[in-house]
């Protein structure tokens, strides 16, 4: 699975962004896709979950209410809206798959880990001045 993320770049305060993540590579069998970010010096952090079987999206608590994850299976993308960006929300944001088991998990433990993706796509960066 190969994973192309886009979208990224310097905005105000108060704007927004939607971060595109390509997925190719990988024949359609159920599967759970998250962003998730990194600040320098601090851990990765899950931003956004959505499952391809109907699960509800998942969300980080840092983000509820200004972020909305979409997927369009037609053209094997995820998308990430973010919206009345701060200045906490500067980092680099990464797009990851997992199978679809770990939707079931994120929502069973309240935990949007890392180790539930097997994939990863290099990160976009984005800047909140």
């Amino acid at each position: 699975v190969q994973l192309v993320e886009s979208g990224g770049g310097s905005v105000q305060a108060g704007g927004s962004l939607r971060l595109s993540c390509a997925i190719s590579g990988y024949t359609y069998r159920g599967h759970c896709m998250a962003w998730f970010r990194q600040a320098p010096g601090k851990e990765r952090e899950g931003v956004a979950a959505i499952s391809s079987v109907g699960h509800d999206p998942v969300y980080g608590d840092s983000v509820k209410g200004r972020a909305i994850i979409s997927q369009d299976n037609v053209k094997n993308t995820v998308y990430q809206q973010m919206n009345i960006l701060e200045a906490d929300d500067t980092a680099m944001y990464y797009c990851a798959w997992g199978p679809s088991s770990a939707m079931p998990a994120i929502q069973a433990r309240g935990i949007m880990s890392p180790a539930y993706f097997a994939f990863w796509g290099q990160g976009t960066q984005v800047t909140v001045s």
